[in-house]
């Protein structure tokens, strides 16, 4: 028979196996170890937690030490959104550069390559790729990290990035389901809303889910917005209608379901992060991502308790939560068995050096393919005076305020790339209120190189743009967000991204040859 002590612990152990907590530091603090051993399945990577290849390995390693079937999450989608290289800029461009390029080949094959790089320091899942449908432009969270505005593209990339991605024996998650393209509020901030029919959900925002779960994702994580066409009360994270009706049954998915992160304002402003995961693990999701923003004991403690509450309270069968658990180790049982067996000797670096680095260190060299990737996704439209740069010029960057899920941590830019050509490049970075004869009196007599990012969705930048081409038309605009305002300049250089490796082919471009 059963005693109630055995239940309790069986219950508490569970509650903590559906979590997936972040914490601070770039070691494990000792609340972390001790709640690994007490059975927390799963820890969340962010760029905080990354100081050195050597040193995530490490961390890696100590955790496992602690119990081996641990899993090891972080957000590297590559492009935009990086954790591994966050203070130098990522190796890999983004999603929408290979959807430009629209090489499936090329988007497993740049998948793989960051996934023997997350395998070689001891990550085994990866809360990536986007499979959101870019259908609006204005998205403010999406945007590059989608593919594309093409379901049919979209899908297909999805397919071959999660193959990429598993093939290195690092698990893959399609977000975000079931599609945050369409949305014009950003989920960290509030509750987005999709007011589309059914059909069009189904032709548009799923095709691309479908594709992942046909090649084998092991993990889906859900979005945190409202789809009344498919349930006109829960967000998608909450709703049994769309994570267990429709992703579990009708679409027959059964690997991972695994929440965005449950402090974003959507979830947490209007249910609070303790009844948001009680009614997500209610409603099908089997872990709960929490730790981007919220990463302590305290928080992991709550959560695990308004678990184990809600169980014994009868709100949330015990069934439900130990089904999520079970789900939890069984993908902890692949990525064990995968990893090392995919991953190649060294792969965690290139010549020597490695991803992720401290922001006062060297940027290593791009990776090959990452490298052919963002040359292959460069579009240069030549203006009336298409000069090539011969000499050191002055760099304006137009920034927008970075969104939660890129951050401001990571550097963007050319600046840095033209100074290895040109040394004495100079530059600096204007917001919405720089005056035109401010840029003008800083650039001199130099040569004007403007960057700008997603220029179509800030008025101001295409203001600033008009106003020092009719001054100085020989400067070059180069576009790294989305390109989707008319092409203006001497030279227009899109780079579908602000990766680190696409500033390398942006400046490639500008100067008419090639820096590596």
């Amino acid at each position: 028979m059963t005693t109630f002590a055995h239940r309790a612990d069986t219950l508490t152990r569970d509650a903590l196996a559906v979590l997936q907590p972040g914490f601070t530091g770039t070691t494990a603090p000792d609340w972390l170890l001790r709640r690994i051993s007490e059975g927390l399945a799963a820890v969340g990577l962010f760029g905080r937690n990354i100081a050195s290849p050597a040193q995530l390995t490490a961390l890696t390693a100590r955790l496992r030490a602690e119990r081996d079937d641990v899993l090891v999450a972080i957000d590297e989608e590559g492009g935009d959104v990086t954790r591994l290289e966050v203070g130098t800029g990522s190796s890999f461009p983004g999603n929408y550069a290979l959807g430009c390029v629209d090489d499936t080949e090329l988007t497993g094959q740049v998948a793989a390559a960051l996934g023997r790089r997350l395998a070689a320091c001891g990550v085994d899942l990866n809360w990536a790729p986007s499979a959101d449908v870019n259908s609006n432009p204005d998205n403010p969270v999406i945007g590059v990290r989608s593919f594309g505005s093409c379901p049919s593209l979209v899908a297909r990339h999805t397919a071959a990035y999660v193959q990429g991605l598993q093939s290195a024996g690092v698990a893959a998650c399609a977000k975000h389901f079931p599609g945050h393209g369409d949305t014009s509020v950003d989920s960290h901030h509030a509750l987005p809303r999709i007011d589309v029919d059914s059909a069009t959900l189904r032709s548009r925002e799923l095709l691309p889910f479908y594709s992942a779960i046909e090649v084998g994702s092991k993990s889906v994580m859900s979005a945190h917005i409202l789809l009344p066409a498919l349930d006109p009360d829960h967000p998608a994270t909450l709703s049994p209608r769309i994570l267990t009706d429709l992703l579990r049954q009708e679409l027959g998915y059964e690997g991972l379901i695994v929440t965005d992160g449950m402090e974003m304002k959507a979830i947490a402003a209007t249910y609070g992060i303790e009844r948001g995961s009680v009614l997500a693990i209610a409603a099908g999701a089997d872990a709960i991502c929490v730790g981007g923003g919220l990463a302590d004991e305290d928080t992991v403690l709550r959560l695990r308790d308004a678990l184990v509450t809600a169980v014994r309270e009868g709100e949330l069968p015990e069934e439900r939560l130990a089904d999520a658990a079970a789900r939890v180790r069984a993908l902890a049982d692949w990525t064990r068995g995968a990893r090392g067996a995919a991953s190649e000797p060294g792969a965690a670096s290139q010549e020597g050096t490695a991803p992720g680095t401290e922001k006062s260190s060297a940027a290593p060299r791009p990776d090959p393919i990452g490298l052919a990737a963002a040359r292959r996704a460069v579009r240069v439209t030549r203006g009336p005076r298409p000069e090539p740069l011969v000499s050191a010029p002055y760099v304006a960057a137009f920034t927008p305020v970075a969104n939660i899920a890129v951050g401001d941590e990571t550097p963007w830019g050319i600046a840095a790339e033209l100074a290895r050509v040109f040394p004495g490049t100079r530059t600096d970075t204007y917001a919405a209120s720089a005056p035109t004869a401010e840029v003008l009196r800083a650039a001199g007599d130099r040569r004007v190189v403007a960057v700008v990012r997603d220029a179509h969705r800030h008025p101001w930048m295409l203001s600033a743009l008009d106003a020092l081409l009719s001054v100085r038309p020989d400067t070059i605009v180069v576009e790294m967000g989305l390109d989707q305002a008319p092409p203006r300049g001497a030279l227009h250089v899109a780079t579908r991204g602000a990766a680190r490796v696409c500033g390398v082919a942006a400046a490639e471009a500008i100067c008419g040859r090639r820096q590596l």
